[in-house]
């Protein structure tokens, strides 16, 4: 089927599903999401992809306890679609009322006082939009970096999803490489994920493997002599979330530009390493991450 029908019948499908869940509940949309995760995914031929990747980052777990982490991945990922036509009412900040419990906002709180620019990365672990949701519900005028999807229907329909997440938003490339900049010239905020592989990046360990990993924030951070901000998502049960703002890194003034950036991401992939081993089920494994064995 030529790519162009094959992405308007794709996109059709997400925009009937996508519909169907707005007419639930925040909660109600969540669960169907992880139902239809939970019981289509783990059937679908790209599973055989994350069985892959988890026998290779976590050889220590058995053939039920893979099982059992990447049908929580799937019940994770299905939430996270149930939940993008509701982001707009998820709650923080609000007490015994939010859907996040937040940990760490007196880091963001003084980058505002100081007028400091900084980089916050995270990973695609939990529902990963919170991490903007966060960010700009404190006063943050979030410049967000993100890879577009193929389908480009699809992609404006995500776009329009994540309206709510506030900030602007800019996809990987020169263009955004510029947006970076510019932002970060202007002491404003950037945010990144970078957890997946990025074929022009350097080589850095993973789970015991050299992982092509993108240096831009150690690269960005150095130049500019910017905080760099780890923040993380869990999904602590249904749509209910914990975000957690950490201290910034230390960076390291050596000397040797290539040798410094080289720490830094081997200190970020380090913490993503740890994150993913506390909430394994809940990390895309569908990346290719690794080269192939």
């Amino acid at each position: 089927m030529p790519k162009r029908i094959r992405y308007f019948f794709e996109y059709l499908l997400v925009r009937f599903v996508y519909a169907l869940f707005g007419l639930l509940s925040l909660d109600r949309s969540s669960a169907l999401g992880g139902w239809i995760g939970r019981t289509v995914g783990p059937h679908l031929a790209i599973t055989q992809r994350a069985h892959d990747n988890l026998a290779h980052a976590l050889p220590e777990l058995s053939g039920q306890d893979r099982d059992r982490v990447i049908g929580d991945m799937w019940d994770n990922l299905g939430r996270i679609f149930g939940e993008y036509p509701h982001l707009g009412a998820i709650r923080l900040y609000d007490g015994e009322h939010s859907h996040v419990e937040v940990i760490g906002a007196e880091h963001v709180d003084r980058l505002l006082e100081d007028g400091s620019g900084a980089l916050f990365f995270s990973a695609h672990l939990g529902n990963w939009e919170i991490v903007s949701l966060g960010a700009t519900r404190r006063g943050v005028d979030l410049i967000q970096i993100y890879r577009t999807a193929n389908n480009p229907w699809v992609e404006r329909l995500i776009q329009r999803a994540r309206a709510p997440t506030g900030g602007r938003q800019h996809a990987k490339g020169t263009r955004g490489t510029r947006h970076m900049l510019r932002a970060l010239k202007r002491g404003e905020q950037v945010a990144m994920l970078v957890d997946q592989k990025y074929n022009e990046g350097i080589a850095i360990p993973f789970f015991g493997r050299d992982a092509m990993t993108t240096p831009a924030v150690a690269e960005l951070a150095l130049r500019f002599q910017v905080p760099v901000i780890p923040a993380r998502v869990e999904r602590l049960a249904g749509a209910r979330f914990r975000l957690t703002v950490y201290p910034p890194l230390d960076l390291p003034d050596t000397g040797d530009r290539q040798a410094d950036v080289r720490s830094v991401m081997m200190t970020i992939n380090q913490t993503l390493e740890q994150w993913i081993r506390d909430r394994p089920g809940q990390w895309l494994w569908l990346h290719r991450r690794w080269p192939k064995a």
